[in-house]
């Protein structure tokens, strides 16, 4: 079937949609209506990429996930600023075999560091920080009493730039000060589960591993104190800020910080599948229970603005696309932000993504167990997001065989559809109060 024949059966069977939801059949159907035509509540989903001319593509991701013995997946391509391509694979979950629709929401990881980086260099914009503004001391941003008197002096000299660029003087030599809550209870003589600001007191408590600036190791906590920051600045609690300022003037409604617990799930997030034989962790509430890591193992929450997000394929996209420097759509951030954030010469960048080349390829990753992420804008005008529900063996090294999965896949479409699928506005099933 060609494709001019496919969108027009797809606007018949839309149009049957809409005059059912339309036609008046009582008070109780004129409430849906009206819930489903909240703007919160318009879903993209896969009907709309239902073209032969994918079949041969989409074998790629098929056998990748197969291989990989991946669950569910949630696939988005866009060209030029369109999203043209947004597809699920597998399943959302398996009692019930749902399958992933582009509207379900999986947890991200450390692509919530460019919401962050993004944030902050909005609050810059807005003349309410700046990336050379201590954090801690004196004339820090953070005047908490909770944070004064660190252990080691050299704290005070930590700056906002610092830690956007992982450069504040932690490395994770002796473990991963987000990870270890069991430590910072017993230490800090609080009960579980320990919150962010306990964990920073903790890490206030010992030396730094380096002087701030003078080197580089990737630091979930440093990004976790800029969501303090945000919070401190915005006068807003960090989420609030992130989607009054960024998400929702982008048209992103369904991006949320998430939950550690299962049944704590958000209306049509995905459940979390981790490799066969993963270790347990104790509860991060001190309940004494062994939990997978991605239900309850970990404490997600405390993470926050270092990797707590839950997304969309499309709406991840939309962000994408708000920070590519590309002019269509228009970016979010002055061009001065996004060459801060990309210029791998000024001494900062990568600010926000996990890498910016020369060649103007830029990616973001994201892995936990039990969820897998990553997100590239190529010169070319081409960006891709991908979403799996998932870990691999190899964690975050899982990244390299998504990038080579993509690559084939956007080789082997003869022909992209014209219409952007962001201009559709199709009525979602019913948000529920518990997860599907």
């Amino acid at each position: 079937m060609d494709l001019s024949n496919r969108r027009i059966r797809f606007l018949i069977a839309l149009l049957l949609v809409l005059v059912t939801f339309i036609l008046p059949v009582g008070p109780e159907k004129s409430r849906i209506f009206e819930r489903e035509l909240d703007p919160s509540h318009l879903r993209i989903d896969n009907t709309l990429t239902d073209y032969d001319l994918f079949d041969q593509a989409e074998k790629g991701i098929e056998w990748f996930i197969r291989n990989w013995s991946i669950k569910g997946a949630s696939v988005a391509v866009a060209r030029d600023g369109k999203l043209l391509y947004a597809r699920g694979f597998g399943y959302a979950s398996l009692p019930d075999s749902l399958p992933v629709e582009p509207y379900h929401r999986f947890r991200v990881a450390s692509v919530s560091k460019l919401v962050t980086a993004i944030a902050v260099m909005k609050l810059q914009e807005e003349g309410r920080l700046s990336i050379h503004d201590n954090v801690f001391g004196p004339d820090g941003i953070l005047q908490d009493s909770l944070f004064a008197n660190p252990k080691d002096k050299r704290v005070a000299n930590i700056t906002v730039g610092h830690l956007l660029s992982h450069k504040g003087g932690w490395t994770q030599r002796y473990g991963d000060q987000m990870f270890m809550p069991d430590v910072v209870a017993r230490t800090m003589g609080k009960p579980l589960p320990v919150d962010t600001r306990t964990i920073i007191r903790f890490a206030l408590d010992k030396n730094l591993h380096f002087t701030p600036g003078t080197g580089q190791s990737y630091s979930n906590l440093g990004y976790s104190i800029l969501g303090l920051v945000i919070e401190e600045v915005s006068g807003m609690s960090y989420e609030e800020y992130c989607k009054s300022a960024i998400l929702e003037p982008l048209g992103i409604y369904d991006m949320a910080l998430g939950h550690n617990l299962p049944e704590d799930a958000l209306p049509y997030e995905v459940s979390y599948f981790e490799v066969d034989n993963a270790p347990r962790k104790p509860s991060v509430y001190g309940t004494g229970e062994l939990l997978p890591a991605s239900g309850g193992g970990n404490d997600i929450e405390a993470l926050g603005a270092a990797g707590a997000w839950v997304a969309t394929t499309p709406d991840l996209m939309r962000l994408l696309l708000a920070v590519d420097g590309f002019n269509n759509p228009k970016d979010i951030l002055s061009p001065e932000s996004i060459d801060f954030m990309t210029d791998v010469q000024n001494g900062y960048a990568p600010v926000g993504w996990r890498a910016t080349l020369y060649n103007g390829s830029w990616w973001r990753t994201g892995s936990f167990p039990g969820s897998t992420a990553m997100m590239k804008r190529m010169s070319d005008g081409t960006a891709w997001v991908v979403l799996f529900n998932t870990s691999a063996w190899n964690g975050p090294e899982l990244s390299s065989d998504i990038d080579q999965m993509m690559s084939k896949f956007i080789s082997r479409v003869p022909e992209w559809p014209g219409t952007d699928l962001f201009s559709y506005s199709v009525p979602a099933p019913l948000m529920a109060g518990k997860k599907r």
